[in-house]
């Protein structure tokens, strides 16, 4: 669905195209439960610069033409092929599993409708990132990862974000792909919409200001928003559409 607001709030954009792109949230089990890679962009990146991300990019001719038609096909390739050009990982495209689908806001001036996935590491596998692109990497368990964000440490954006707070549920590798496998694939198109103070806020479906674009509109809130440096989630009196992720009750 495309926000009725999207041309009055964030206009600038609305005509870019939207390029299909994947990204895979690769995964271990480590000495304190299941860690996950996160690599950082190359600050001189126009997209995302400097930002911590999951390895992944736009799904290119070569993976729609193996693919043969086949979009799911073709995003599993894509995915698993950017992990290899970035990390040095070769992922198995058929045993990822599905987490969720982004697509970029309305107003940007690069968009994306991208697919996550999720996979184990492979044993043998051996992280060797390649220093254009990518200019570091960490394996985090997705708590740690979370407190390291909320403490200015470490830049990232709001898909990246909801899928660590996803993924923090589980103990193990074994139960984020059992569970990920089971649950449904949330289609998120958020409404971004800039605040006074600079800054701007995305919004979900809803939230009572998901059509008009008015953050101060009474009602329910589903949002991300920048405190100090790292985000927040709010998920309040919504009626009709789930929050992101399980939140703690």
């Amino acid at each position: 669905m495309q926000p009725s607001a999207a041309s009055s709030v964030c206009n600038e954009g609305a005509e870019v195209a939207v390029r299909p792109a994947s990204t895979v949230v690769l995964m271990r089990d480590g000495s304190v439960g299941l860690e996950v890679l996160l690599v950082r962009r190359n600050r001189a990146l126009a997209f995302a610069g400097g930002f911590w991300v999951f390895p992944g990019g736009a799904v290119d001719a070569e993976d729609r033409a193996a693919a043969v038609g086949d979009a799911d096909e073709a995003a599993r390739r894509a995915a698993a092929r950017e992990a290899r050009e970035e990390a040095g990982v070769r992922p198995d495209p058929e045993a990822m599993v599905l987490v969720s689908h982004w697509t970029t806001p309305v107003g940007e001036k690069k968009r994306f409708a991208t697919w996550f996935y999720a996979a184990r590491m492979p044993d043998d596998g051996e992280v060797c990132i390649d220093q254009d692109e990518i200019h570091d990497f960490r394996w985090l368990d997705a708590g740690a990862a979370l407190a390291e964000h909320a403490a200015g440490r470490l830049p990232m954006l709001p898909p990246t974000f909801i899928t660590l707070c996803a993924l923090a549920r589980y103990p193990d590798t074994r139960a984020a792909l059992a569970g990920e496998r089971e649950s449904p694939c949330p289609r998120i198109l958020p409404l971004m919409v800039p605040t006074e103070e600079g800054g701007f806020v995305t919004l979900y479906p809803g939230d009572c200001a998901y059509e008009s674009g008015n953050l101060e509109a009474p009602g329910p809130r589903h949002r991300a928003f920048l405190r100090e440096g790292a985000w927040r989630y709010q998920y309040e009196n919504v009626v009709g559409e789930p929050p992101l992720y399980p939140l703690d009750s």
